[in-house]
């Protein structure tokens, strides 16, 4: 029975669709205006196990995943560049789309974009204002007035008096409350704007998901995701917009993962301290970030550092190792093993636990490197690809993954090299044997004699 953790009310709660059946998922995307970094690969990665994982549990899910391609740090790269807003963002998606291929992140079923949902984001204010939590200011923007939503703060805990008396800001003129926030930007010069009936103008950040996500999935739905920096103000934000808009609770579950750090600090742009996807991918392959990224669980920090990324290399390494000899290695339904799975399944089911699922992994292997018998040795194998069909790993073929990228004739080169060590060592040539091998380490390969055959690997 599967439990999430629910932000909205701090705990475990036994998780119940709406619909039977069916899964309605939002999950706040990316801002499009530079290359995504390891933070963003987090949510990415966290957010595609949990449909992976509900559809595998045999859940029809619909999984939503917005795109903001509007917003002041978009209009400064963009000016900054010399290029237009629409070439900038849809520079960034294509890169994004990249980045999340290579990770193995499945394709969200729709990607809104804001630039896309005007009339949605001004049918939402209009009825804001019309039930009379917003109000126009005379400068042409539209803000939320947060003293009339009675329970503002009760995702992130925030009191608004606590709020009020710590706010720091200027007050800007046109608001009635400094802490109320713009639904509604009025056009400045220079700057793109859309037609709306408050005067030209651009929507704020916030409404534009809560907009997007009602389109998509409903007035109620449930569940919403995003980082944990998200929680405040932005989905804070959010509650407030739908359900002042909708009259309903219009999410079940809120599900947040926790930060990337660096140094005990968070991983983000604005700190400066960031690695791009890009940048790690030049060192290590995708599915050592993506095996990286599921140690830990998705709520609990996560830091960044090369000994993690070797640690996960070398995890993979020896999953691969394991599975490379073996004989119909199929994947198989693992909801039908009564020991293995059944802890996996536990496992996933505890607010979808991915470093608790990577420890029966982790048992299924060392059971495969014990078992003499072929049809047994088929079938752990067989386990260990149906858990990674629900992790995103072990899409490869072993070899691929252990020999690497070679040059044309490389592998050749070391099969034959492989081939005249062994030569030595029949004839007792052990300083040939050795001369050789050595050789062959300094390519940066290792060897592994095993039963009498010699197999190789990239270190």
């Amino acid at each position: 029975m599967l439990q999430i953790h629910n932000n909205l009310t701090k705990k475990k709660e036994v998780f119940t669709p709406i619909v039977p059946g069916k899964v309605s998922l939002y999950v706040c995307g990316m801002t499009v205006y530079d290359l995504c970094h390891v933070g963003h690969a987090r949510v990415m990665i966290v957010f595609d196990v949990v449909t992976r994982y509900l559809r595998a549990s045999g859940y029809d899910v619909t999984y939503i995943r917005n795109i903001t391609d509007i917003d002041d740090k978009i209009i400064a790269r963009a000016n900054e560049n010399g290029e237009s807003i629409t070439t900038l963002t849809e520079r960034f998606i294509a890169e994004m789309h990249q980045d999340a291929d290579a990770l193995n992140v499945i394709r969200p079923d729709q990607e809104p974009k804001a630039t896309e949902s005007m009339a949605d984001i001004i049918t939402m204010i209009e009825t804001l204002i019309k039930k009379g939590f917003a109000y126009a200011a005379d400068n042409g923007d539209v803000y939320y007035d947060i003293s009339k939503f009675e329970s503002y703060g009760k995702l992130s805990g925030r009191n608004i008096d606590e709020l009020r008396s710590g706010e720091r800001v200027a007050v800007n003129e046109a608001k009635e409350d400094p802490l109320d926030f713009v639904l509604w930007k009025a056009a400045k010069p220079e700057e793109p704007s859309w037609d709306s009936p408050w005067g030209p103008g651009r929507p704020g950040w916030h409404i534009e998901c809560s907009a997007m996500s009602s389109r998509c999935l409903g007035e109620q739905f449930d569940i919403h995701g995003g980082g944990q920096d998200l929680q405040f103000p932005h989905h804070e934000n959010e509650i407030a917009q739908s359900e002042g808009a909708h009259g309903c609770q219009s999410v079940n579950y809120w599900m947040h993962n926790g930060f990337v750090r660096i140094d005990d600090e968070k991983m983000s742009k604005s700190l400066g301290n960031f690695f791009t996807v890009r940048e790690v991918l030049a060192k290590y392959s995708a599915e050592v970030i993506r095996y990286f990224i599921l140690t830990s669980h998705y709520r609990s920090p996560l830091n960044y550092s090369d000994e993690s990324l070797e640690q996960a290399k070398s995890a993979l390494t020896r999953y691969y190792t394991s599975l490379r000899d073996v004989v119909g290695k199929e994947a198989i339904v693992w909801q039908d093993d009564n020991v293995f799975g059944q802890r996996f399944a536990d496992a996933m089911d505890d607010d979808f636990n991915t470093a608790l699922a990577m420890s029966v992994m982790a048992d299924v292997r060392q059971a495969l490197n014990k078992q003499k018998d072929a049809e047994q040795a088929s079938y752990l194998a067989g386990l260990l690809y149906s858990f990674g069909d629900v992790l995103g790993l072990f899409q490869q073929e072993a070899d691929a993954f252990l020999l690497g990228d070679q040059k044309d004739n490389e592998s050749e080169k070391i099969e034959a090299l492989i081939e005249a060590r062994n030569t030595a060592r029949a004839e007792k040539d052990w300083a040939k044997a050795d001369q050789v091998r050595d050789e062959i380490v300094a390519m940066g390969i290792i060897l592994e004699d095993n039963a009498g055959k010699t197999t190789w690997r990239k270190s």
